[in-house]
């Protein structure tokens, strides 16, 4: 079993045909998603030119979820054009979007949350590497060569450190169950909670990895659930520690103001919630094995 994605998810992609929607189609296709059909306006009833044979590509997204059964999507697109992507997509029905789309302004995500919270539709991202479920299904950029089938979840808001934990993780042979990457904008979809009850549901997840940044109250926020509703031993790192005051640290929402969003809060809040923190991403491997 998995989280949000396996092997019956059926993916349509958004911006297909660009430069990222080709590259990474072809590596969620080699990696073994089904990717069902691609969406360009302008560009329906032609075919991608997929690692596996031709997909069909759609002008829209209702077009192409119900000629092709789709249950889920994800979006290549420049920034301009992703809210109405995102839009469409929830308008379309399908319960999972994810957008890897960076730079779309906050008051525009504002908007996109509000929308899509009367909907019935997840959302992962934007500005995030996506998600993986190991031996079933991949939507996102995550290196399909760095994981493995187990029994460990990860969240994240960084990408890269998920990479680095994941690999760690794999190289002493521990298994991942699903791999989340939330992105690190401060208006997303899926927060930390939100995951975090999905893997305390899943019987094939034995324990999870968290892991933060600096900025925002997430952090904070997950430890007050952990301590209240999870079973399930968590450990964490958080990203941050040297980041000075008022200084944007790589994603938008990693930034420290005043007293608030400090690594140290973070970390002080998770540990009151009887959380293992590392001092550094390797150690989060010595503590899991």
């Amino acid at each position: 079993m998995s989280i949000l994605v396996d092997k019956n998810t059926r993916l349509l992609v958004q911006g297909i045909t660009g430069r990222e929607g080709t590259f990474h189609t072809n590596q969620m296709i080699a990696f073994g998603t089904n990717v069902v059909g691609g969406v360009v306006p302008g560009k329906g009833g032609q075919n991608f030119d997929g690692e596996k044979g031709p997909v069909p590509i759609f002008d829209t997204v209702r077009k192409a979820a119900e000629e092709t059964g789709a249950n889920a999507t994800i979006i290549f697109v420049p920034a301009k054009f992703a809210p109405d992507a995102m839009y469409e997509a929830a308008d379309a029905g399908l319960p999972l979007i994810v957008c890897l789309t960076e730079h779309i302004p906050v008051l525009e995500m504002i908007s996109v949350r509000a929308y899509l919270d009367q909907r019935d539709s997840r959302l992962i991202g934007p500005n995030c590497p996506g998600l993986i479920t190991p031996g079933e299904a991949k939507l996102g950029i995550i290196p399909g060569s760095i994981v493995k089938p187990g029994h460990v979840g990860v969240v994240s808001r960084s990408g890269t450190l998920t990479y680095e934990v994941v690999y760690a993780l794999t190289q002493r042979g521990i298994g991942q169950s699903t791999c989340v990457g939330i992105g690190g904008d401060p208006i997303k979809g899926l927060d930390f909670i939100e995951v975090l009850e999905l893997f305390e549901a899943d019987p094939d997840t034995s324990e999870v990895i968290m892991i933060g940044e600096i900025g925002g109250n997430a952090e904070e926020k997950a430890a007050a659930y952990i301590a209240q509703n999870m079973t399930k031993r968590v450990t964490s790192f958080i990203a941050g520690r040297s980041a000075p005051p008022g200084r944007r640290m790589g994603h938008a929402g990693a930034i420290v103001e005043g007293k608030s969003g400090t690594a140290e809060g973070k970390i002080a809040a998770l540990e009151a919630a009887g959380v293992q923190v590392a001092d550094n991403p390797d150690r989060i491997v010595d503590m899991i094995a």
